[in-house]
């Protein structure tokens, strides 16, 4: 059905899409101070509109809302159908709690009490 729309019309089916896409997404990716929001999310990377998205590199922070998801590093990027795809060397989920160094075992006491 596409191929019998004008050109100009094509263009503009596609940019409401992708505008509709930017406004229902809550993922969104911050650089610093900036903050983009995200288009598509995979295991391997994540894509933005490549209109307002600069050439991200190094260490990035993926939000859903204001949740912290994921700490991610990105190595490779590239534009393709008016997106910008990211790619991952390394992607960390977020926790709210520092990770221990020792393992918790369940029938172990607290603590001991001793009597003076």
């Amino acid at each position: 059905m596409s191929d019998f729309l004008p050109q100009s019309v094509r263009e503009g089916l596609e940019a409401a899409r992708r505008d509709a896409e930017r406004r229902k997404s809550r993922l969104k990716v911050r650089d610093g101070e900036q903050s983009y929001p995200v288009l598509r999310f995979w295991s391997k990377g994540f894509a933005l509109a490549a209109d307002p998205a600069p050439n991200l590199r190094g260490l990035v922070d993926l939000f859903d809302g204001e949740r912290h998801l994921y700490q991610c590093l990105i190595v490779t990027s590239r534009e393709e159908a008016g997106e910008r795809i990211y790619e991952f060397k390394r992607n960390t989920a977020a926790s709210d709690t520092a990770p221990l160094d020792f393992e918790r075992a369940s029938d172990a006491p607290v603590g001991y009490i001793t009597s003076l």
